[in-house]
Formats: structure tokens, C-alpha cells, sequence
């Protein structure tokens, strides 16, 4: 059984998705996730790209122990440097360079020929080898790139030390048999090919990043690049959990297996989910709401009488079982911290604590806590946020035929309470204004979202929010049976965030200063 190596790219690439931006500390509780996972390679960030994608890395490479850490660079020098200092403190580091080589990049991007392309790459990876056993480099655009010059830009790869080569379809433009043809050539043609992996990255502009890169492992890479959920720019990357289920499911057929823990990738997905406010599609494949759901009669049938008629894999095999333990108002604290157990979440006696405050507050709004509920509580606090303003009491009055009135109450962090009051289009509107108004922030709102966390008329409801301020964006997640309050404590909390990215530029340009 070939081992197929996983290298996790939803901290570079994944957060590259529009309207997602993760702090250090959403980058670092991702990272723990995915070591948990079992990846075996993680591509952090892009540290040329900000001083605080730079400390991010660094946080995430000092973070993990198992995993080899990776930073991204472009075929400069100023990058390397940068990657360098990024991935000081790692276990195992390494460094991912990339250089374009199709001829529409090189044309109208690069304006170089190829043997500009060549000696280009070919300094950068001499460069990054004073200071890094571990090297990957890529051809960005390999997939409309001509077959010769991907064996002349791959064998000079070899030639220089680089210990893996990626051959992307970055535009998603292949289809699986020219995809899974190119990775044939260069293993026919390319001299001590043997000497390093192979690796397959695909973006899913065409809908065939999973069928791409199951093609390119039947045609011989040793690595695929994806991200959890398939998030990704544009349409996406491929989605790591179809590709290792995929292998799993179709064992004797593929003859290659990774070395994830699969019953981690439903927690994964969740996760990713929570702290890029990207919705997991309820049809999507392997952790979608319905992936397991079953409502046909024909084949609600057949799934009593024998469930592999209609499901070729378990959702115990991705970590998802059904909860024997039944929360609610009159639950104890033991029998909670024992729920957490069961969910996989060990949380420390403050957590617990906090939690279970928390917990009690929804279950006396709820005759029963669900599994989701429970799940979106935790996940919301393990979110950490500066609290500029705190949200104590919203009122809201409406009537079908008067104007919508609210009035808001928040404490600012210096023990300031500020009250205001406001009219709106809608009740929804006329917190926001009110809140603007007490907050004396000038905003834009760009996205507005709600959905249902679990079932029934007492659900708990999660509204999600983009806000701008002079071009910078930020998301703002909020929770509650009332989505009246949800969406206040999602504003207040998109609010914070452009505060604490505001306060970090200004830190930024004072350094420059």
C-alpha cells in the first residue's frame, strides 16, 4: 500500500477564500486541529505578504510538534529571508517556493522568457538551500504549461536539491485524464525523478479538483495539496476529506492510503467552518448536514434492512456518532464535562466553567440542548477577541404600522456605558444604527446571514457578518434562540475585530516610522 503524503494548505490558501481573514490565534487553534488530524504537512501562511501573516506562521510553527511547517515564497530573495525568520522555532521546517512558467503567465505576468523563468527559479532555490534542507517548489500554472519545459524546469529542481515538486493546475482548467498525463510524462522523462515527490495541487474552477488529484495518484504523485472543506480562492481547492475517504473507501482500487485519522475530519470541518464563517453546503461530500441523511422511502428501506444498500462508508469512520447523553437545564456540571469528553473537546476547569455558564443560559431558553447547539457554543468561545465594546441589553420595539425603534446598551473597555437609541428600516437596522451610533464607528455592511445551528421552533440561531471600514473588512459570528440579539452580538463582534486590526496597522506603520 503506497502512502500518499498530505500537505494541508487552509492557513494559506484556504484563508486566500473572499471574506475570510484569521487572526493568530484562529490560526493556531486551526493548527492544533489539523496536527490532531494527522497531516503531515502544513502550509501556514505567506509571511512576505504582512508582518502579521509573518508572526502568524511563527505562532503556528512554535505551536505544532508533529508536523512539518511550511511557509510560502515567492522567487525572491526578501521572501526567503522573510520565510526564514517566520519559521524560526519550528520542529520541522521548510520552505514552498513558486515561480509561474505557462506562457500566458510569462507573457503578460512575468514579462520573462523561459530561460529568464529558469535562471529565476533556479537562484531562488540555490538561495533557500544555504537555509533549508527541506525544499518544495512549484510551478505555478504547470497545467497549461508545455510538457517540455515543466521536465527542464522539474529536472532542474532536482538538479538544485528541491526534495518535492508540485505540478499545480492552479486555474483549474484539466480534466482528469490530461491532469493524471502530465504527472506520467515527467516520471517517464525526467532523469532521478525517484530522487524526490511528486505533488498534486488543484483548484476547482470546473468542479474536478478531487477527480484531478485522484488521477494524479493513480499516474504516480506522492503528495496531494488541498484544504479542509475545499475552501480556497475562486472556487476552491480540492477538499482533502474527499480525497482521503476516497482512498479509504476505494482501497483495493487505488492501492494507496494517507495517514489522516479519519474520525477527526468531521471535527476538522466544523472547526474550519466556525473560524472562516464559510458554510459547509449540506450536500457537500463526506461532512455536508445530509452526507448521511437519508429521507427517500425507498431508501429509508433499504438502510433498515442493510445500510451499506445505500452508504459505502460510516459516519462513525469521520468521527460523527449519535449522542446517548441528553443535556439539559437540570444537567449537572460532571455530566456536561463528560459530554465535551464525548465530543472531543478537554477543556481546562476555567473553560468549563465558562462554558457551562453559558450552557445553562441556553438551557433554560430550550427543553433540550442538541449535540449542534452544544458544538456552537464551545467553538464560539474558543473564538478570542479583544472586547473593545460588550454588548449588555438591547430593547427593540415594532409594530406593523409604526417605525422600528432600538435601543442598545454597551460597556466600552474602560468602563464606559454608552446608551443609545435609533430608528431602522427594519428591527435588524435599527440595532445596527443604534450601535453605530453609540460606538461612533463609520461602517459599511457588506454581508448578512442567518442560520439555524439545530432544529425546532427554540433553535439556536447563528448570524454571521461583514463589515468595512476604509477598505479593511472583518467578520463578526453571533449566537442565540433570539436572532435579534444574535445579530447585535455578531455586529459588536465584526466591530471588535476591525478595531484590533485597525490598532495593528497603526502598530505596523509606527514600526515603519
Amino acid at each position: 500500500m503506497r502512502k500518499i503524503y498530505v500537505f494541508d494548505t487552509t492557513l494559506r490558501d484556504g484563508e486566500q477564500s473572499p471574506g475570510v481573514n484569521l487572526n493568530t490565534r484562529e490560526k493556531v487553534e486551526i493548527a492544533h486541529q489539523l496536527e490532531k488530524l494527522g497531516i503531515d504537512r502544513m502550509e501556514a501562511g505567506f509571511p512576505a505578504a504582512s508582518p502579521g501573516d509573518l508572526a502568524a506562521v511563527n505562532a503556528v510553527a512554535r505551536a505544532v510538534k508533529n508536523v512539518t511547517v511550511i511557509g510560502l515564497s515567492r522567487s525572491r530573495e526578501q521572501d526567503i529571508d522573510a520565510v526564514r525568520e517566520a519559521l524560526i522555532g519550528a520542529q520541522d521546517p521548510c520552505i514552498h517556493i513558486f515561480l509561474a512558467t505557462s506562457p500566458i503567465h510569462r507573457k503578460h505576468k512575468l514579462r520573462m522568457d523561459k530561460e529568464q523563468v529558469l535562471e529565476t527559479a533556479q537562484s531562488a532555490i540555490r538561495y533557500a538551500r544555504k537555509y533549508f534542507s527541506k525544499i518544495e517548489f512549484s510551478l505555478e500554472d504547470a497545467g497549461r504549461t508545455e510538457y517540455d519545459f515543466i521536465a527542464q524546469m522539474v529536472g532542474m529542481a532536482i538538479q538544485e536539491g528541491a526534495s518535492v515538486v508540485n505540478i499545480p493546475d492552479t486555474v483549474g482548467y484539466l480534466n482528469p485524464s490530461e491532469y493524471g498525463a502530465i504527472f506520467k510524462f515527467v516520471k517517464e522523462n525526467v532523469p532521478d525523478v525517484e530522487k524526490i515527490q511528486l505533488s498534486a495541487h488543484c483548484h476547482n474552477d470546473l468542479g474536478m479538483a478531487t477527480a484531478n488529484t485522484l488521477a494524479a495518484i493513480q499516474n504516480g504523485a506522492d503528495q496531494i495539496e488541498g484544504t479542509i472543506n475545499g475552501i480556497g480562492e475562486r472556487a476552491g481547492n480540492t477538499a482533502i476529506e474527499e480525497v482521503a475517504m476516497a482512498l479509504a473507501t476505494r482501497q483495493s482500487f487505488f492501492n494507496a492510503t494517507t495517514s489522516l485519522q479519519l474520525s477527526e475530519i468531521a471535527r476538522t470541518s466544523r472547526l474550519v467552518s466556525k473560524l472562516t464563517g464559510m458554510v459547509v453546503p449540506g450536500n457537500k461530500a463526506i461532512v455536508g448536514a445530509n452526507a448521511f441523511a437519508h429521507e427517500s422511502g425507498i431508501h429509508q428501506d433499504g438502510m433498515l434492512k442493510e445500510k451499506t444498500t445505500y452508504e459505502i462508508m460510516t459516519p462513525e469512520s469521520i468521527g460523527l456518532k449519535e449522542s446517548k447523553l441528553v443535556l439539559g437545564k437540570h444537567s449537572g456540571r460532571h455530566a456536561f464535562r463528560e459530554k465535551l469528553i464525548d465530543l472531543g473537546y478537554e477543556l481546562d476547569d476555567l473553560q468549563v466553567n465558562d462554558a457551562f455558564a453559558k450552557f445553562k443560559d441556553l438551557a433554560d431558553k430550550k427543553k433540550e440542548v442538541s449535540d449542534e447547539d452544544l458544538l456552537a457554543l464551545i467553538e464560539e468561545k474558543l473564538i478570542d477577541t479583544v472586547e473593545v465594546f460588550k454588548l449588555e441589553t438591547i430593547y427593540v420595539t415594532y409594530g406593523n404600522t409604526s417605525v422600528p425603534t432600538a435601543k442598545v446598551r454597551i460597556v466600552k473597555e474602560e468602563n464606559q456605558v454608552l446608551i443609545e437609541e435609533a430608528e431602522g428600516n427594519g428591527s435588524v437596522d435599527a440595532i445596527y444604527n443604534a450601535i453605530d451610533k453609540a460606538t461612533l464607528e463609520e461602517v459599511t455592511l457588506d454581508d448578512y446571514s442567518i442560520k439555524s445551528v439545530s432544529h425546532g421552533k427554540d433553535a439556536l440561531g447563528e448570524v454571521h457578518v461583514v463589515l468595512t471600514q476604509k477598505g479593511v473588512s472583518a467578520q463578526g459570528r453571533g449566537l442565540s434562540t433570539d436572532i435579534l440579539e444574535a445579530s447585535a452580538r455578531a455586529y459588536v463582534d465584526a466591530l471588535n475585530r476591525l478595531i484590533e486590526k485597525r490598532v495593528t496597522f497603526s502598530n505596523r506603520e509606527n514600526v515603519k516610522l
